[in-house]
Order: C-alpha cells, then sequence, then structure tokens
C-alpha cells in the first residue's frame, strides 16, 4: 500500500511527474536504441539501459558497434544526471514523510 500511496502522490505532484516522465522516457530510448544498434533482446537493452545509467556497470554486457559506444557515450552524459535526480528525489520524498505515516494501517 505504501508503494501504491508512494506512485499517486508522485502522479498528483507536476514536479514529480515531469521527473518520473522524463526518466521513464530516456530509459526506453536506451532500450530501443540497444535492441536496434546491438541486437539485444528488450529485456537485455533495458537491463543494460538501467545498470548504465545508475553506474552499476556489471560488465556482462557492453556496445559491440560503433554506433552503440558513440550512443552509449552520449546516453549517459545525458542520463546519469537525470537518473541520479529522480534516485535523489525518491530519497528526500521518503526521508520527509513522518515514520507514522509507514505504520498506518490499511
Amino acid at each position: 500500500m505504501i508503494i501504491l500511496r508512494t506512485i499517486l502522490s508522485f502522479l498528483r505532484d507536476k514536479h514529480y511527474r515531469n521527473l518520473l516522465f522524463a526518466t521513464v522516457s530516456v530509459l526506453v530510448i536506451g532500450t530501443v536504441t540497444y535492441h536496434y544498434l546491438e541486437q539485444w533482446t528488450w529485456l537485455d537493452s533495458l537491463y543494460f539501459s538501467i545498470i548504465t545509467l545508475t553506474t552499476v556497470g556489471y560488465g556482462d554486457f557492453s556496445p559491440q558497434t560503433d554506433w552503440g559506444k558513440i550512443f552509449t557515450i552520449i546516453y549517459i552524459i545525458i542520463g546519469v544526471g537525470l537518473i541520479l535526480t529522480f534516485i535523489n528525489t525518491v530519497y528526500n520524498h521518503f526521508k520527509n514523510i513522518p515514520q507514522d505515516h509507514f505504520n498506518q494501517k490499511n
């Protein structure tokens, strides 16, 4: 229930909604691009997009084409800041919610 309430509160707030839309858009662009440039599955493409932008980078996937490498350079420069802003916003949102809010029974 906490997750649902959080998502709904994000969707009600224009700032959060725009940030969520931008984050999802960047992940979709990365997923589609890697799917077609690198011929990866949709899941592998999404996985690589997320681990790249969160700077985890396990190393199990890496672009093999020149266009894939060029896209990744641009993708990292644009996307890392956006993803980190999104993560920081979510963190601050939860940090500012009183603890008793989490302990409420529905």
